[in-house]
């Protein structure tokens, strides 16, 4: 294979699969989607948000609604962006 299909391959990648970045990408976008992704599991299993809401001594429901709350701004707000001069 050569390079132009590779790179052909991990633009459709990219344009298939949100999360996945670009070489645009910045280290806190790629984090977000990381920790979004992750609570957005944490709030569909059912057990697994049993779970937590046992080890954090709070209802189900409080639990999810606090992990959706999270994923607002789950790595805090963005960087501020530096200006080439």
């Amino acid at each position: 294979m050569d390079k132009f299909g590779m790179h052909n391959q991990t633009e459709q990648l990219y344009a298939r699969h949100i999360g996945t970045g670009n070489a645009d990408t910045t280290k806190h976008q790629w984090l977000t989607n990381q920790h979004r992704d992750t609570l957005a599991y944490y709030v569909a299993d059912d057990s697994l948000a049993t779970f937590i809401s046992i080890v954090e001594g709070s209802s189900v429901v409080r639990t999810k609604f606090n992990m959706l709350q999270r994923m607002r701004q789950p790595c805090g707000p963005p960087p501020a962006q530096m200006t080439e001069e």
